[in-house]
């Protein structure tokens, strides 16, 4: 069938479409499902790292396990340790690496390290992005900035203790937050602080049983 004028112009416009940037276009395409298989492979190998960092964190879960108040061994203790540093070297950007953190330092202090539990606590607030969109965690956060300033007032530095929770927004945690601000002040034997900053606990939600015994433990001032 013969090509009328208007469909020869067409064909010799393609033509010479083509011969000008078809080439680009296998490259730009080749370069596209290479992109693509690139990041199906990594995909894959990030749900590989999961997976296996998702079963590290399990064990130290199950080794944690314990009736309350019961000690952990000596070598499950360890473990968790052994666990949680190697989550931080091999697989740091999950989540798990952050939770297992919390755990390693939890035995730390168990076992008198206290800096090491620092350090594993500090980890954690200098590392707050995790995953492929670098998702916050902002309860983790906090949780970790009151075992931090729990641990830093363990060690005997109040001062250093108070400025640091004195830097962290508590938002949701303020309870928490003004209760350890009170233990800060008693170390400190800043009597009316610690009172006032007690009753701030009371008034943020906090009721426990313990917080009422700190509060009827301080010396009355007359």
């Amino acid at each position: 069938m013969a090509l009328n004028a208007a469909e020869e112009e067409t064909l010799e416009s393609l033509k010479k479409w083509w011969e000008e940037n078809g080439r680009n276009l296998v490259v730009a395409v080749v370069l596209l499902l290479g992109g693509y298989t690139g990041w199906l492979l990594w995909q894959n190998a990030q749900a590989d790292s999961a997976a296996t960092a998702s079963d590290l964190y399990e064990e130290i879960l199950s080794l944690s396990l314990e009736e309350p108040g019961a000690i952990l061994s000596e070598e499950d203790s360890n473990r968790i340790i052994d666990i949680a540093q190697q989550l931080r070297g091999e697989f740091e950007s999950t989540i798990y690496a952050r939770f297992a953190a919390l755990f390693a330092a939890q035995q730390q202090v168990e076992q008198g390290r206290l800096e090491d539990a620092e350090a594993s606590l500090q980890w954690i607030l200098d590392n707050p992005d995790q995953g492929m969109f670098n998702e916050v965690d902002e309860g983790l956060l906090l949780t970790t900035s009151l075992r931090l300033g729990r641990v830093i007032l363990a060690q005997g530095d109040a001062e250093r203790a108070l400025s640091f929770i004195n830097g962290v927004d508590p938002k949701s945690f303020e309870g928490g937050f003004a209760e350890l601000r009170g233990d800060i002040y008693v170390a400190m034997d800043r009597v009316v602080d610690a009172r006032d900053a007690y009753i701030a606990a009371q008034q943020a939600g906090s009721q426990s049983d313990g917080l009422r015994m700190k509060l009827d433990s301080l010396p009355d001032q007359g």
